[in-house]
C-alpha cells in the first residue's frame, strides 16, 4: 500500500531514522507513491447516510373454529412444465 499524503511520508522517515521501520520498507512504502504531489493530509471518507425502512409487520396466525392455526402467507401452486 503506497504513502497517501506528506504526513504519512513525514511519519515513515521518522520511523526510519529512529530505526523503528528498515530502509526496505521504507522504500517499499514510498515507491508506490512516486514522485505525484500528494495532499498535506488524507480526508476520511464521508459515511453513507442509509436511512433504515421499517419493515413490514407479519400478521398474527389466527385460530379456525377447528383449532388450528393459519397464516396469511399465500400458497403456492405447481406451474405447469412447458
Amino acid at each position: 500500500m503506497p504513502i497517501k499524503s506528506q504526513a504519512q511520508r513525514r511519519k515513515f522517515a521518522e520511523l526510519l531514522v529512529k530505526g523503528e521501520i528498515s530502509p526496505e520498507v521504507y522504500e517499499r512504502w514510498n515507491r508506490g507513491a512516486g514522485y505525484k504531489e500528494l495532499p498535506e493530509h488524507v480526508k476520511p471518507k464521508a459515511k453513507s447516510k442509509r436511512t433504515s425502512k421499517a419493515k413490514p409487520k407479519r400478521k398474527a396466525a389466527t385460530k379456525t373454529k377447528t383449532g388450528k392455526k393459519t397464516t396469511s402467507a399465500r400458497k403456492t401452486t405447481k406451474r405447469s412444465g412447458r
